[in-house]
């Protein structure tokens, strides 16, 4: 498969190792609604926070939609959208790197972008992704109308690429049928099956028993199907059909045979297509309406309308599924997300995300009703935590922070161990988990209440019953146990089957 080489390429397909595992520390002041709902909003680079995210979201995110700057050396307020190329590809390779790895087995990851970077993007996310998970490249008519100020020509459309973790599991969901597709169907002989249109009978697909004439109702011979085309069905075929009055001639019944089809023998949906007309999912004016309408000093250039993310979602999605935009901007996927029963994760840099998408995020909770609101049956509700980033788990020399709770340490060893995510428990254990016959303990910042100066940090024969009893019931297999130190011998550990990592020299500052 090609490979797209720049000047920092060796380096940056390594970078999303060397980045820092930070905390998410919680800004309850700037929550809002229920907090339990599992939506996010987190300030800070995103590379950092997606960092921050795998121990605890791996392989969870059902939807992916991102609107990266374009690269179009135009002067943003909000982002450095003037990004030499090599500089471009460097900061979305390791970015798409630790997206892939939130990705769920059937999930999906769209992209904006327009022309500028957006066949390199191409042939990035075919490494990345794989190429055989391509599924397709979205163009979004986006301009209400001709901008005739255009040097060369007026650029009426994006891209939205479309990649799947495993394009061997995921499907898209269909598109409900629209009033105008419904409103085709007619009923003019008042068939009792009800609405109804109909197709041409004739095809250009090749059928040998396909060029019979044809008399219809009214006494006219029709010699055979048009010059290059075939008749659909055998003749015997056709009498069966029109018996049961599936064969349409006309008022007069002097036309040519068409097949009816019923409104109410038609597929619930419509098949997803590649052009999305403004005219379905919005454009960049009715976009930027949207945001002034929620903030009127709003100043963002290139948000994306509601009906857009809305068309992604419904294809992508299901109720209470998680979505993630790390490049969250104007807050619009996670205001649809919340707007149609999806969990969201928004990655937000700059004071912006507290100026702009936390008091937009926090109207949507109240109950706005711009956007989609009205075709959601949006009446408000749910809520969302707000997050910075803190301070890394491990200090520079790879060391952990004496200050790191179990929860977030046991979340990295588990993580780091099996590459799942860590379900916390309630109450919390010494043991993490089982995956794959083995499990996991973590002897750390006393879970175990014990008060002594190791605070029951230290592999003994004590500690070692309360993992055992804290095992699942039936359990024999073997144990990997992070500790402190050992107070049992090589022969003890190996016949207890156990296998034993010191913290923190053995606990991964980086995966």
């Amino acid at each position: 498969m090609p490979t797209l080489r720049w000047l920092t390429r060796d380096d940056d397909i390594r970078a999303g190792e060397s980045v820092p595992y930070r905390l998410l520390e919680e800004v309850p002041d700037l929550g809002c609604g229920d907090r339990d709902t599992g939506n996010m909003l987190i300030r800070g680079d995103n590379l950092d926070a997606l960092k921050a995210l795998l121990p605890f979201y791996a392989g969870q995110v059902k939807c992916i939609f991102i609107d990266p700057p374009y690269n179009t050396r135009s002067a943003f307020e909000h982002y450095d959208d003037n990004l030499e190329h090599s500089q471009w590809l460097a900061m979305m390779w390791p970015r798409l790197e630790l997206l892939r790895e939130l990705l769920s087995e059937d999930g999906s990851i769209w992209v904006s972008i327009d022309d500028n970077e957006g066949h390199y993007l191409k042939v990035v996310m075919d490494e990345v992704f794989g190429r055989r998970n391509f599924v397709t490249t979205v163009i979004w008519h986006k301009m209400f109308s001709v901008k005739n100020s255009a040097q060369y020509f007026s650029e009426d459309h994006d891209y939205v690429s479309v990649f799947a973790r495993n394009k061997d599991v995921w499907r898209p969901n269909e598109l409900p049928r629209s009033e105008k597709q419904d409103a085709m169907y007619k009923n003019p002989d008042n068939d009792p099956r009800g609405l109804w249109t109909s197709g041409d009978f004739s095809a250009r697909n090749f059928y040998g028993a396909g060029t019979y004439a044809i008399t219809n109702p009214a006494g006219r011979v029709i010699a055979g199907p048009p010059p290059g085309m075939y008749w659909r069905f055998s003749k015997e075929k056709l009498a069966e059909l029109d018996a049961d009055n599936r064969i349409w001639w006309g008022k007069d019944g002097n036309g040519v045979p068409r097949l009816k089809r019923f409104l109410s023998e038609v597929k619930g949906g419509r098949v997803p297509q590649t052009i999305w007309q403004h005219a379905e999912v919005g454009h960049t004016q009715e976009a930027k309406k949207e945001v002034v309408a929620l903030d009127a000093n709003d100043v963002f250039t290139t948000p994306k309308p509601e009906r857009l993310l809305q068309r992604v979602l419904t294809i992508a999605t299901n109720p209470g599924d998680l979505v993630l935009d790390s490049f969250l901007g104007s807050g619009t996927t996670a205001a649809v997300a919340q707007k149609m029963g999806r969990r969201y994760i928004g990655i937000e840099m700059g004071d912006h995300a507290e100026t702009h998408c936390q008091p937009r995020l926090q109207k949507v909770v109240d109950g706005e009703q711009g956007g989609i609101s009205e075709a959601a049956n949006w009446k408000g509700g749910g809520g969302f935590r707000f997050y910075r980033l803190g301070a890394s788990v491990f200090d520079e020399t790879g060391q952990i922070r004496p200050d790191i709770e179990f929860p977030v340490l046991a979340a990295h060893v588990w993580f780091s161990e099996v590459r799942f995510p860590w379900s916390k428990p309630d109450p919390l254990s010494p043991v993490l988990g089982v995956h794959d016959g083995r499990a996991y303990g973590l002897l750390y910042n006393g879970i175990l209440g014990d008060k002594s100066v190791s605070g029951g940090n230290v592999l003994t024969r004590k500690t070692l019953a309360v993992i055992r009893d804290a095992l699942p019931e039936g359990f024999a297999g073997p144990i990997t146990v992070y500790g402190e130190r050992s107070a049992l011998s090589d022969v003890s550990l190996l016949h207890e089957q156990i296998t034993f990592k010191q913290t923190p020299y053995d606990v991964k500052a980086r995966a």
